[in-house]
């Protein structure tokens, strides 16, 4: 037969304190939770990104209003430089909303959103992005209508700087 050690009370007391505390705080004592980024959508497939957040709405050719700029070779995936102009009127009654940046190879697709609004003056926005791999770069403007327009453009990724 083992010994058996008795708590005190006074041990009893402290240990119920400590996991009311911890549980206060928000901490579990379950097993792991699922990290943030999977929980908002990370690892899945770019048309279940994008259903995921715009529905079944029609995302339009945005050729003529949308202007991506982003170098069709990046030499560094870490930090790949993007900026995205918007022909659009920037008035309380039509404006950009929002600005999404996707890859279409990255682990999580979705890399960006970015929100304007009428007092923004111009829709115009820039910023550097990581890309995991070589593949198709999209830029997706939701109006202010709820209209979605779109441009891609394809970006290799280069390991070391080569061009090849």
């Amino acid at each position: 037969m083992m010994p058996t050690q008795e708590m005190s009370r006074r041990e009893l007391l402290e240990t119920l304190t400590v996991l009311g505390v911890a549980t206060g705080a928000g901490l579990s004592l379950s097993g792991p939770a699922p990290a943030r980024a999977q929980a908002l959508g990370g690892q899945e497939t770019v048309q279940d990104a994008l259903t995921r957040l715009f529905g079944n709405r029609p995302i339009k050719d945005g050729g003529g209003v949308v202007k991506l700029e982003i170098p069709l070779i990046a030499e560094n995936g870490a930090v790949v430089p993007v900026a995205v102009d918007v022909t659009s009127p920037m008035t309380a009654a039509n404006y950009v909303k929002h600005v999404y940046v996707v890859a279409d190879k990255n682990r999580i697709p979705i890399i960006t959103r970015i929100s304007l609004a009428p007092e923004s003056g111009q829709a115009s926005v820039a910023t550097s992005v990581r890309l995991g791999e070589t593949g198709d770069v999209r830029a997706i403007v939701e109006q202010s209508d709820g209209s979605l327009l779109q441009v891609k453009r394809e970006v290799k990724v280069t390991v070391g700087g080569c061009g090849g």
